[in-house]
């Protein structure tokens, strides 16, 4: 499936190149193509990802050796952690246009998002392990259906009602972690943005915060913090615009100048 959405990321841009329609494309959705084909086609995308898995079922294999009056668990983000959608952010960046819910949900409703390189083995292998594993994620409660068909396509483990764990409210992940802490001994969190893992980082803190808190954290990266890699969106990117969700494209373009290190 990899090779068909590249090829037909491929015609798009073709297509798109004929038909000029990326003329006057903000930095900002520029930046998105070339993240879309990075995570789309590099073999060092693909390393990282296996990188990341690697270390994760090394780190399983050691924590499931420690005795546990609770069963053990992982938890798990979605996308971009285990689902691929860098072909809707690639139709979005070409058509020079931003992310809209609508256009979103029409997507997951599809139901047919790629996997990330490395993730349904490490689930797989977590479950052959007596490891739950939950999936929490701030997909929308309507969004359910979609992710559900996805997530079995490739007969991922505990793909139900019960470990899918929709955002109810606000976007913060820390109650959904604290209640599945209640009944399992969770070992290890996967994720590609940093509200993932730790409560730190919600509340929109600025990327000088951000970072503080990351190297805070440091030994918990690579030991129970398994982070993916994700050049196309995230907190990362919405700390560099102060969180406006507002901004319009030139607006973003001249603060994603202002923030750049030039050769001088």
């Amino acid at each position: 499936m990899k090779k068909i959405y590249s090829c037909l990321f491929i015609g798009i841009v073709l297509f798109a190149a004929c038909s000029k329609k990326v003329t006057n494309t903000s930095l900002v959705n520029n930046g998105k193509v070339w993240a879309s084909i990075y995570q789309q086609q590099a073999a060092e995308y693909k390393a990282l990802c296996f990188q990341a898995y690697n270390i994760a079922k090394l780190r399983l294999d050691a924590a499931t050796q420690q005795p546990s009056t609770k069963p053990y668990a992982v938890i798990t983000d979605i996308d971009e952690t285990l689902l691929d959608n860098s072909p809707y952010d690639a139709k979005k960046a070409l058509d020079n246009l931003g992310y809209d819910s609508k256009s979103w949900k029409q997507w997951i409703a599809k139901g047919i998002a790629d996997t990330v390189p490395g993730a349904p083995a490490f689930f797989k292998y977590a479950t052959s392990k007596n490891v739950e594993v939950f999936y929490i994620t701030n997909r929308d409660e309507d969004e359910r259906a979609g992710t559900l068909k996805n997530l079995q396509l490739y007969g991922l483990p505990y793909a139900d009602d019960a470990h899918l764990i929709m955002r109810k409210t606000g976007s913060s992940k820390e109650s959904r972690r604290q209640d599945v802490l209640k009944t399992h001994n969770v070992i290890l969190l996967c994720g590609d943005n940093l509200a993932d893992f730790d409560a730190l980082y919600d509340n929109k803190p600025s990327e000088e915060n951000r970072t503080a808190s990351t190297q805070r954290l440091m030994q918990e990266f690579g030991s129970r913090y398994i982070v993916l890699p994700n050049p196309e969106y995230g907190d990362w990117e919405s700390s560099l615009f102060n969180f406006n969700y507002k901004l319009n494209d030139a607006q973003k373009d001249s603060i994603i100048k202002a923030q750049l290190k030039l050769e001088k």
